[in-house]
């Protein structure tokens, strides 16, 4: 399943990146979202989602929640 199937303030672990874009492959890599790592959505409004990844907090549109695999 993906990022947006996650409950809100529930903890998930990364599976995959599932895109055809290395630079956006690239992006998400530096946010720290890769395999292994934990992710948790913190709030979803109008196809926009804030996800918590290590130290940070991240703002990032429904495309990009559709490439996280968790």
């Amino acid at each position: 399943m993906n990022l947006t199937h996650a409950q809100l303030g529930q903890e998930y672990t990364i599976t995959g990146i599932d895109t055809d874009d290395e630079e956006l492959d690239n992006f998400l890599f530096t946010l720290g979202c890769y395999t292994g790592e934990p992710i948790t959505v913190v709030s979803q409004l109008n196809g926009s989602y804030v996800v918590s990844v290590k130290d940070g907090r991240y703002n990032i549109n429904r495309d990009l929640a559709e490439a996280i695999s968790i």
